[in-house]
């Protein structure tokens, strides 16, 4: 492991995990409990906005947040070959079907157990938006003794009946930018967050374009969030091992998320026993930084 603190006690490095190198940041004090923050797919460590992670440190603590396998600055799996058609995938997995995939979420929850493993923490809180919300909940069903908390936000207990998403939403997600150039994935990805993001929460032109360019800019690897896509659809329903989960249990969603709808949510709480469910009323499938704050107390009195 490879960590440079710096003044503010922020720590940054790779650690090695599960066969693979997982780039990690670590905010605060080491004495303090640690939370561990998993985004969502194709989304880079810093999709938590540092709002939200310096209001969880400011409240006692440490905060680490990562880049899954195959996004960021963790290793890319190029020697699993491109995904050749997402849209026949997300058919057969509907249809209850089989997909192949390189690796599960199942693979990627392991990846987390590393990630700990490296930093050497014994057991943490768990927080996952989207997809990190479904390895989170692996988390605690599989690894218990691991896990103090799980926090699932905006996410999904992956059972098939459960209502798609609007129809504009899941497309403009399966649509690639118009070219490579900076400023139209700019545009693009700044679309993109509008037309996902919280109706009651909108945020600034500008807000949008620091979120965009500060991963654009960091790194961009479509290929990864395809292979993503994929480990989600390859993983099926989770309802089975949400019931197993004991560890104290949170669920965010928003009321008006256009991607996964809050109906999700609803399922996931109550497939968790004991599980609490909090609602955001104009909320949709991000993060906006009026909200930020909310979040964070409902994280820091969950994880109290």
């Amino acid at each position: 492991m490879v960590a440079v603190a710096d003044a503010v006690e922020r720590r940054q490095g790779h650690v090695k995990s599960n066969g693979i190198e997982l780039c990690y940041e670590d905010w605060g004090a080491v004495t303090d409990p640690p939370v561990v923050l998993i985004m969502g797919m194709g989304a880079q460590l810093v999709g938590w906005p540092p709002g939200l992670c310096d209001a969880l440190v400011a409240g006692g603590r440490r905060v680490i947040r990562f880049d899954n396998r195959d996004i960021g600055l963790s290793a890319k799996l190029d020697h699993a070959g491109p995904v050749t058609s997402t849209q026949l995938a997300y058919l057969r997995a509907k249809l209850g079907m089989s997909v192949k995939a390189p690796y599960t979420l199942f693979d990627m929850a392991h990846d987390v157990v590393g990630l700990l493993d490296g930093l050497e923490i014994s057991r943490a809180h768990v927080v996952g938006a989207s997809m990190g919300g479904m390895i989170a909940q692996i988390l605690a069903a599989r690894h218990e003794a691991r896990v103090a908390s799980l926090t699932s936000i905006m996410s999904t207990s992956g059972a098939r009946w459960l209502p798609e998403g609007k129809f504009r939403a899941l497309k403009r997600l399966a649509t690639a930018p118009p070219s490579r150039e900076r400023e139209d994935m700019i545009h693009h990805f700044s679309t993109t967050l509008k037309i996902i993001g919280s109706p009651g929460y909108p945020m600034t032109g500008e807000e949008l374009r620091n979120r965009v360019t500060t991963g654009i800019d960091r790194a961009y690897y479509p290929a990864g969030s395809a292979r993503q896509m994929l480990a989600v659809l390859a993983s099926g329903s989770r309802v089975r091992l949400l019931r197993n989960i004991s560890v104290p249990s949170l669920v965010i969603h928003g009321s008006h998320d256009p991607l996964v709808p809050v109906s999700h949510g609803k399922h996931t709480a109550s497939c968790i026993p004991g599980a609490r469910l909090e609602v955001i009323r104009g909320m949709g499938h991000d993060l906006p930084p009026r909200l930020l704050p909310r979040i964070a107390d409902l994280i820091l009195e969950h994880t109290a």
